[in-house]
This record gives C-alpha cells, sequence and structure tokens, in this order.
C-alpha cells in the first residue's frame, strides 16, 4: 500500500486530474469530515476528508475522479462510468475497497456514534442542493 506523503502531494494529484478534465478548482481543502469522503460544490469548491491521506493512494485518486467528473457529470449513470474507467481503469475495484474500509470501521466501532458516521459512508452517493457530496 503506498500512502501520500502529506497534504502537498494529495493537493497536488488533484490539480493534475483537474487539468487534465479541464477544470477549475477555485478552492480545495483537506480537513476532518465526519460522514463523507468528499464534497464538491457548482462553484468549483472542493472538500476532501482528511482521512484519505491515510489511506492507499490508488483509493484517494478514485475519490478524487469520482468528486471531479460531478463537475461535468451529475449523476452516477453510463456516462459517468465510462469517464471512470478512461481515468482509472477498474475503478469499481476501488469502490469496494473503499466500501471494505467503512465496514472494518463500522465492525470495530463500539460507540452508537460510530455505528452511525459508518452507516453513513456506506451509503450509496448522495447529492445535496448545495452541492454534491460523494459518501
Amino acid at each position: 500500500m503506498e500512502q501520500w506523503e502529506g497534504k502537498s502531494e494529495f493537493k497536488e494529484c488533484v490539480h493534475e486530474y483537474a487539468a487534465k478534465m479541464k477544470i477549475q478548482v477555485k478552492s480545495l481543502a483537506l480537513r476532518p469530515m465526519t460522514t463523507k469522503w468528499a464534497s464538491c460544490s457548482t462553484d468549483g469548491n472542493l472538500n476532501f476528508n482528511a482521512s484519505l491521506l491515510a489511506i492507499d493512494k490508488e483509493l484517494g485518486k478514485y475519490v478524487i475522479v469520482h468528486e471531479l467528473l460531478h463537475f461535468n457529470v451529475p449523476n452516477h449513470g453510463k456516462l459517468w462510468k465510462s469517464l471512470m474507467k478512461a481515468y482509472l481503469g477498474d475503478y469499481e475495484k476501488m469502490e469496494l475497497k473503499l466500501k471494505e474500509i467503512v465496514l472494518s470501521e463500522k465492525l470495530s466501532s463500539s460507540s452508537g456514534r460510530d455505528r452511525k458516521y459508518s452507516e453513513k459512508k456506506t451509503d450509496t452517493l448522495k447529492h445535496s442542493r448545495v452541492g454534491r457530496t460523494f459518501q
């Protein structure tokens, strides 16, 4: 497993993918998030869960590409899936690995709050009125 060297490497990766996709990122932040891996707004703001720095880079790239695609494709239909495959290849395996991480957190969790947190992360991808969120 290859981990990120730090926030700067993660952010550099976001900007590299954004450039490939011709997406303008106005703001980019890594911060603690309790119920999702990332979120974006139609204004070009991206927020990523700081916990991504502690997991495999491959999985972080999945979250980066997933979120960036939502600037142009608001749903998870055929076009979105085709683009995920074009950028990452077998992205479904990465998606399953992320779900396994959340499930292991859920199983090792002992408090109700932690279980609720894990259950929210395992939910399907959701979108809000303010912006899109990836859980």
